[in-house]
This record gives C-alpha cells, sequence and structure tokens, in this order.
C-alpha cells in the first residue's frame, strides 16, 4: 500500500493525504457534536425536574399541596412519605405504584436523577427521575419528578442519520475544491518543470519563468534562476579559462616544436648546448604554468589549505628579498608573528616581487610592518604603475596589460590571480595603488 502512494503523483499525494486529515477532523468532529447535544439536552431535561421538583418542594413547605398536583404536560410527579406510602401525585402518575423500585430509591441522594426504562410510566423509550426531599426532618417527603427523554433520542438520532448522510458528500464537495486549489497551487512548480526540461534540451535560455504570486513558489523561481546565473557564469569562465589555459601551453609547446624540427634538418649547424637552454628555458616556463593552473584549480575545488605554521612575517619576507640583487629590504627591526601556511605565503611575496623587478626602471622596495590588528607586506617599484581602471581587472587570470611585453618575459597572465586567491585563503586581503611614480602593492594579513 505504502509502494503505491509512493507511486501516486505529488498533487493526488498532497490529495490524499489532505483529505484524510479532512475526513478524521469532520468525523471527530460529528461525534463530538453528537455527544455534546446529547449531552446538553439530558441536562436541560434534568434542569426542567429539579425546577418542578422544587415549586412541589415549595407547596409542601406551605402545607398547601394540592392532590392531583398541577404540571406541565408530560411531566409525572409523586410526593411519598418516609414508609414508602403515595400522598400525592399528579393528573398522569399512578397512585399506587412509586415511580422508582426500593433498591433505586435507596441508591439516590437528594437532587440526583437516574434513567429508567419508559415503559413503567407509559412513555416510550427511558425517562429521566429526579428525586427532592422537602418538608420536616421528622417526618420527611420524598418528591420525585419523571420526564421522557424520547423526544432528546429521537433528535440526536435524527443528527446521526443526518451526518452520516452530509458526511460523504462534504467529504467529496471539500476532495473537490482541494483538488482544483493544489492544480492551482502546483501549476507553477509543473510551470517550473517544463521550462527545466527546456532548459536541459537546450531549446531555450538558462532561465526558469517566475510566478506573478509572492510566495514560496516565486522565491524558489528566484533562487533557482540566480543559481542558474551562477551556473552559466561559472561555466563561461571555465570555457576561458580552458581557452586560456590551452593557448597558453600551446606557445612554449609549439617553440619547443619548432626549434627540434630546425635542428632536425639542420644537424650538422646545430648548436647543441645553446638549443638545451632554449629548450630547458621552455620547459621551465611550461611546469611554471602548470603548477600555476593545478594551484587554481585545487582552489576551485575548494581543497583545504595545507596546515598552519608560526613564521617570523618580517625575516620570512626578508629572506626572500634577499634572493633579487636590486631589491631593497626595511627591516621593522622586530619580530611579526603570524600563523600562515609558509610555502603559499612563500609564493605571494616571489610573485609580487617578480612583478616588481618585471617592471621597474632602478628600483623595488619591500618592506613588513605591523598593524593594529593586521600585519602588512608592501611591496613598491618605480615602473610604469598601473591605470586606475585596470587595477581590478589585473587580478583576473590571464590578464596582460601588455601581452607581447609579458609572453617576451615568461609571464602567463595568473601571477596577481594565484596571489589573490592565496592571501583570500589566508583570510587578507591584496591592493594596488601609486607610488608616485610606479606601482604599490599593499597585503594585509589578520594578525591570528
Amino acid at each position: 500500500m505504502l509502494r503505491r502512494v509512493k507511486e501516486l503523483s505529488l498533487r493526488a499525494r498532497l490529495l490524499l493525504v489532505s483529505a484524510a486529515g479532512l475526513t478524521l477532523g469532520l468525523a471527530a468532529g460529528g461525534v463530538l457534536l453528537t455527544v455534546v447535544l446529547g449531552y446538553a439536552q439530558m441536562r436541560s431535561v434534568h434542569s426542567e425536574a429539579m425546577t418542578t421538583a422544587r415549586g412541589v418542594a415549595g407547596l409542601v413547605e406551605q402545607k398547601s399541596l394540592p392532590n392531583p398536583i398541577v404540571v406541565a404536560p408530560g411531566v409525572q410527579v409523586q410526593v411519598i412519605d418516609a414508609t414508602g406510602r403515595i400522598i400525592a401525585v399528579s393528573a398522569t402518575a399512578d397512585r399506587m405504584t412509586p415511580l422508582l423500585y426500593e433498591r433505586e430509591l435507596n441508591g439516590l441522594q437528594d437532587g440526583e436523577s437516574v434513567p429508567i426504562p419508559g415503559e413503567r410510566l407509559g412513555y416510550r423509550g427511558e425517562a429521566l427521575v429526579v428525586q427532592v426531599t422537602a418538608g420536616p426532618p421528622t417526618a420527611p417527603l420524598r418528591i420525585l419528578v419523571a420526564r421522557s427523554t424520547e423526544q432528546i433520542t429521537q433528535s440526536v438520532h435524527i443528527l446521526r442519520i443526518t451526518l452520516l448522510i452530509l458526511y460523504p458528500l462534504l467529504v467529496a464537495l471539500l476532495a473537490a475544491g482541494l483538488w482544483r486549489a493544489l492544480g492551482a497551487t502546483l501549476r507553477p512548480v509543473d510551470a517550473l518543470r517544463a521550462g527545466a526540461e527546456e532548459i536541459t534540451g537546450g531549446t531555450r535560455a538558462g532561465r526558469l519563468p517566475v510566478p506573478d504570486s509572492k510566495d514560496e513558489v516565486h522565491r524558489l523561481a528566484v533562487t533557482l534562476n540566480d543559481m542558474l546565473h551562477r551556473l552559466d557564469a561559472a561555466r563561461a569562465r571555465q570555457r576561458a579559462f580552458v581557452a586560456d589555459a590551452a593557448h597558453e601551453l600551446r606557445s612554449p609547446l609549439t617553440n619547443m616544436r619548432t626549434e627540434l624540427e630546425v635542428a632536425q634538418r639542420l644537424p650538422d649547424d646545430t648548436d647543441w648546448p645553446e638549443l638545451a637552454d632554449d629548450l630547458l628555458a621552455d620547459v621551465q616556463r611550461l611546469s611554471r604554468l602548470v603548477d600555476d593552473l593545478l594551484l587554481l584549480a585545487r582552489s576551485d575545488e575548494g581543497v583545504p589549505s595545507a596546515r598552519l605554521e608560526e613564521i617570523d612575517l618580517a625575516q620570512f619576507v626578508g629572506e626572500a628579498a634577499q634572493r633579487y640583487p636590486d631589491v631593497s629590504f626595511d627591516d621593522p627591526g622586530e619580530p611579526l608573528p603570524l600563523l600562515a601556511e609558509p610555502d603559499a605565503l612563500a609564493r605571494v611575496v616571489t610573485n609580487l616581487i617578480d612583478n616588481a623587478v618585471r617592471h621597474k626602471r632602478s628600483t623595488v622596495t619591500v618592506s613588513a610592518t605591523a598593524e593594529a590588528s593586521h600585519l602588512l607586506i608592501v611591496i613598491t617599484d618605480d615602473g610604469p604603475g598601473i591605470p586606475e581602471p585596470d587595477r581590478e581587472r589585473v587580478f583576473q587570470r590571464f590578464t596582460r596589460l601588455d601581452d607581447a611585453r609579458a609572453r617576451d618575459a615568461g609571464g602567463s597572465g595568473l601571477g596577481l590571480a594565484i596571489v589573490q586567491e592565496l592571501v583570500r585563503r589566508h583570510r587578507g586581503s591584496v591592493t594596488l595603488g601609486d607610488a608616485h611614480p610606479g606601482l604599490r602593492v599593499e597585503v594585509r594579513l589578520p594578525r591570528s
């Protein structure tokens, strides 16, 4: 049964669950209504009988009890003394036989009621008898008042039959209304499904229809469209990245192939040491490019970073700057402790110094200082700098402001992109500014 329910459509399953809930709710409401109505009517009969009994008790106290006792039609009254003798009755009550048997009288408290078969009193169905005590304590009198409950039983029975007849019709009408309401509610979802099929089949643009209603389905459509937009942008970046990577990889491979073909055609005149140097330079450039591409690919895939180590940033940057003969380092004169990935941070500093050395006119200055909550690495050169409109663009992958010069110098356009990614991994930031003249690069890293 459960398997069959799972095979139904969402609309049918929602209807089944809703109809089941409504059916149980209506059934419980019908039962509760019948019980409450029967109880309320029985309390009403008890209250009316007690009112009649108290009225007769007042006549007893006033010693003006008539015989027969005048009561409303359908009510029977008996007044019984302590010996069980009937001393007064209403016009329709029996003068010889009490309304209740002796065992029923002995167990009945003052003001209580007891149901009895109506045949004893000439009623159909059941009757309700109440007792009230009156008179002096030395000679108490019991006042018994009986009233038929047949009308109550009939009204409850009619209500029960009516509910049994109307219940299936009401459930059917509610199920039909729910089916239409669920259809209207799920129509936007079906439109989203159809739109997704068209997008998957390539027959429409990558956007789903957004319903006019400002409900959960509207928010779902907006969220899915935002996701599709991000996926489209990611695919576009991936295609551009693959195309640029293929172009960059092809350049050194083409150079190597050309040099080998020339050497093969002119074997006697080939300068093999010079050819080996040229091939080694191309291989090194190709190796650096592959390493850069692998690093960016791991970053895009969210590969966890390496274990952090505590280093002295001043000593770390100073040692990196000493590898370049034309680079000066401003020592802060104090240790700058930092938790970082040594290899990644070395890559950042090396890439930035390489760029500065490549574009300098005469000098490159490197410094490391401490701020309130950050450590600052500053690298300046006196080269041509980078125009302000291009300072964000240069962090994009394979971006060169001077393609010809960058290719000749061995640059791939990935250096600053790698710097930004590695600094972001350290929860820091990198900015470009003016050095008047030249370029000023600032790397801010949090202390902890």
